[in-house]
């Protein structure tokens, strides 16, 4: 699975892409707003940086409006995967873009059904929402099993993005389903790291190399 991580904040991915964790960026104007930056400047700044795709988000609500957003954004940057909402104007949008070659992410996804709309409309990407359904009482997992199923029935080649993931687990669940990629804040894919028994277990032989009285270097 790949990981994609979902900030606009530049140092925070470039601690991440350091350590070889992460596969891309996915953005949104909520992110960019909390950077506090111009969204080509901050944009082209995480393009530059990571090889991968990186989600920039248009916010026009007609498709026309959308398809010029997504051009202009994709002059940032050949790895630029244009965000739209998965709207009848995002897949009309996402319909001309693709078959333009450009990388689409189909975004703010809450059913299998329009899962398969998106796969029918050619998106790179569609991004169900798990977090944001758990808030409802419902099973985001679930509907990443959905979508895995009926993309398999019929091989369709779209990428499962899980998003809106809150916790380390939601990023093993995923993995489980078997989504394509997963994207998270930073503090998530760090979390995947912690366990107490590690820490239990380092503070262990830390006390007994301490009593050897040794040194390595």
């Amino acid at each position: 699975m790949k990981f994609f991580v979902d900030t606009a904040d530049i140092d925070a991915i470039r601690e991440l892409n350091d350590l070889g964790l992460i596969d891309g960026v996915t953005t949104n104007p909520s992110l960019i707003m909390k950077s506090g930056r111009n969204i080509k400047e901050v944009t082209k700044e995480i393009c530059d940086m990571v090889d991968g795709p990186v989600s920039a988000e248009t916010v026009a609500l007609d498709a026309e409006g959308m398809i010029a957003e997504g051009l202009e954004l994709k002059k940032i940057a050949d790895n630029i995967a244009i965000k739209v909402p998965l709207t009848l104007d995002g897949l009309k949008a996402c319909k001309h873009l693709t078959g333009e070659g450009h990388m689409v992410n189909v975004t703010l996804c809450f059913s299998a059904n329009q899962a398969l709309l998106a796969a029918k409309a050619g998106a790179t990407f569609i991004s169900p929402f798990i977090g944001r359904l758990d808030d409802q009482n419902l099973d985001g997992m679930e509907l990443i099993q959905d979508i895995r199923t009926i993309y398999d029935n019929y091989g369709f080649e779209t990428q499962i993005l899980a998003a809106s993931i809150r916790s380390a687990n939601h990023m093993k669940d995923a993995a489980l389903i078997g989504a394509d990629v997963a994207t998270a804040p930073p503090a998530v894919i760090k979390s995947m790291a912690s366990h107490v028994l590690t820490d239990k277990g380092l503070e262990g032989f830390l006390k007994d190399w301490e009593k050897t009285g040794q040194k390595i270097l």
